[in-house]
Parts: C-alpha cells; sequence; structure tokens
C-alpha cells in the first residue's frame, strides 16, 4: 500500500476520492458517470482508480461518510481492479476509445513525462515543440487528443503544418529511440524517470481525426499543400475527414439543400448501399411523393456493384463540400461531428 493512502482521508485529493467512490459503484452506473466528462477528467480519473485500488477500509468509510453514500456492498475495492476498470471504460466509451484511454494509463506509476502534455494549454505545448525535431512534433500530436493537436497544429509555423500532418499519417508506432526523445523534450518541463517503451500511433485515420477539428480555413490549405506532397496520403485523409455517414449529422435545411443540387439518378445509386438511417434521414428532408419516388427507384433497380456506390456517395459529398464552403450548408467539426 502505498504510503500516501495510509493517511487521513483530508490527504487525498478529491480525485482520488471520486476515483474511490467510483470503485463502489456498479460498472453501468460508474460508466454513465464517465459519458458526462470530458477526456481529460475521464483519463486522470481513471487514473486515479487504479492508485487507490490498495486503500484502507478505515479510509474508505470516512470517503463514504464524506459523501453521504452507503453502497459499501457494492465495492470491487480489492476484487480485481483491472477488469473493472476496464468493464467501465468500455461500457462508457466504446472498445476503441477505451483502449486508447486504458492504453496510456495501464500503468499505475506516477505521470511520464509526456503526459504532462495532457495538463498543458496548446500555446504552451506549441512553444515547448516548435523547435524539435519534426518527428517529435508528429509523435506530440498524435498523443494529444485530436482537438488539442489540432489547436497546437494551428499554432505552428504554416510551412511546418502540412509535413506535420504528412509525418502523423505515416507514423504507425513511437518506438523507444522517439519516446526517449519525447522524454527529453518533457524534461524541460517536468523531472521524471519514466521507463520507455513502443506505442502505437499515428496513421492516415489520426490525421483526419487532428484535421477535423482545425478551422478557419486552414484545414483546406494544409489538405491542398500536403496532397501536393503525398496526394495518395492527402487523399486518403481528405476521404476520412468527411465520409456519407456524417451526412447524418446534418439539420434538416441543410439536408434540403444538398438534396436539390442532386440528380435522383446520383442519390439512389448511392442510397442502394446505405442503411435505413441514411435513408430514413433522407426521406424526411423530401416531400412524402418525391420518397417514395425515390424509394420505388432503390427496389426496382438491380444489384449494383459495391464501388459504383462509393462513387455516388463520394460524388455527394463533394457536393457537400462545396455547399459548405459556400456556407450554403453547415458541415461542423471542433469536438463534435459534422452538424
Amino acid at each position: 500500500m502505498s504510503e500516501e493512502l495510509t493517511l487521513a482521508p483530508r490527504h487525498l485529493s478529491g480525485t482520488q476520492k471520486s476515483a474511490i467512490l467510483m470503485l463502489l459503484l456498479g460498472e453501468d452506473e460508474a460508466a454513465d458517470l464517465l459519458k458526462h466528462m470530458g477526456p481529460r477528467e475521464v483519463q486522470n480519473l481513471g487514473q486515479a482508480m487504479y492508485s487507490v485500488a490498495d486503500v484502507d477500509q478505515d479510509t474508505v468509510n470516512v470517503v463514504l461518510d464524506e459523501f453521504i453514500l452507503a453502497a459499501r456492498e457494492q465495492t470491487s475495492l480489492g476484487l480485481g481492479t483491472g477488469p473493472y476498470v476496464k468493464n467501465v471504460f468500455v461500457k462508457a466509451l466504446g472498445e476503441e476509445k477505451a483502449g486508447s484511454v486504458l492504453g496510456r494509463m495501464s500503468s499505475s506509476a506516477p505521470q511520464k513525462g509526456i503526459e504532462i502534455l495532457d495538463w498543458m494549454d496548446a500555446r504552451s505545448i506549441a512553444a515547448t515543440i516548435s523547435m524539435e525535431h519534426p518527428q517529435v512534433i508528429a509523435a506530440v500530436l498524435c498523443h494529444l487528443e485530436p482537438g488539442l493537436a489540432a489547436e497546437v497544429l494551428q499554432l505552428l509555423p504554416e510551412e511546418m503544418q502540412p509535413d506535420m500532418m504528412l509525418r502523423v499519417a505515416t507514423l504507425d508506432s513511437i518506438q523507444p529511440d522517439a519516446l526517449a526523445e519525447l522524454e527529453r523534450v518533457m524534461q524541460k518541463q517536468i523531472k521524471t524517470n519514466a521507463a520507455v517503451r513502443s506505442a502505437t500511433a499515428g496513421g492516415t485515420t489520426t490525421a483526419a481525426r487532428i484535421m477535423n477539428y482545425v478551422r478557419g480555413g486552414a484545414d483546406r490549405r494544409i489538405i491542398e499543400q500536403l496532397t501536393t506532397l503525398n496526394e495518395n496520403i492527402g487523399q486518403s485523409i481528405q476521404d476520412q475527414m468527411f465520409v456519407f455517414e456524417n451526412l447524418l449529422a446534418l439539420d434538416d435545411r441543410s439536408m434540403q439543400t444538398l438534396l436539390r443540387s442532386v440528380d435522383n439518378t446520383l442519390l439512389v445509386a448511392a442510397l442502394k448501399g446505405s442503411d435505413e438511417r441514411m435513408r430514413t434521414k433522407m426521406f424526411a428532408a423530401m416531400s412524402q411523393r418525391a420518397a417514395q419516388s425515390v424509394q420505388d427507384e432503390i427496389e426496382s433497380r438491380g444489384p449494383m456493384k459495391v464501388s459504383e456506390v462509393q462513387d455516388a456517395q463520394k460524388r455527394i459529398l463533394a457536393i457537400a463540400r462545396q455547399l459548405g464552403e459556400s456556407g450554403a450548408i453547415m458541415l461542423g467539426g471542433s469536438g463534435d461531428d459534422y452538424v
């Protein structure tokens, strides 16, 4: 048991007390609470949940009294904290995101140097890494949440930005030597004796997630310049930034505007390979007669190649991008999907 946790509850931080209470809840209840927290809060609380796993019962009792809770029989303390925390995070965040968060905090050791980045604002991070090797900067962008990474990217010199996204897109993993360099950079901020290990990061999906948060026209400029550097990667990132399913989040007015610009033949082909949610969304933006007509055409049309459906969907997305750039419809970002 760590020395800190044998002290009186007044020496526990608010996060540690919250972690104790979370471990006393059932997995579903704890997962519901996590859904209302931000990414940094989730990671910080999750790390605390590991750190208080061996807290003594007297401390638990005092914390319970302090928060007026009487759910002691549901405690998971000392009963295999690891599986409990994993299940809670999977239920709250989904398998993929939970895996990413748990991967960062699976060690209950003190914070690594690189993890101090999660507590810094974008301007401070940019100032810290701007003079470092481009590959180190790319590794930092991969480590950060996409929204924060986008802020940092936009604070870097414009001429660096396309190259940074190219490096992020082609960075399959952060090797130990790169992590060691990252730790060296962060030693400027804190003193740490962190262990260094390999970590998975990067790829065009990561680059696309970061770019989805870049606003003010910088996204288009960076993509254009990136495509000049590497056409295939630039196109891959652009394709993943905005996919057909994103149209589900368009408001009704924007959907109506989009559909007025799409030929019925193209729409039928695109909807032939879409799920019921997309059809319902688009039909709701049409008149009853128009919706029935499109539905009849979909049902009467014979089998189509997947490539033909995908091509139709891409052409509709291209129209949506044009309408978004002109301000005719709302295409979102910065924390949400397209709205």
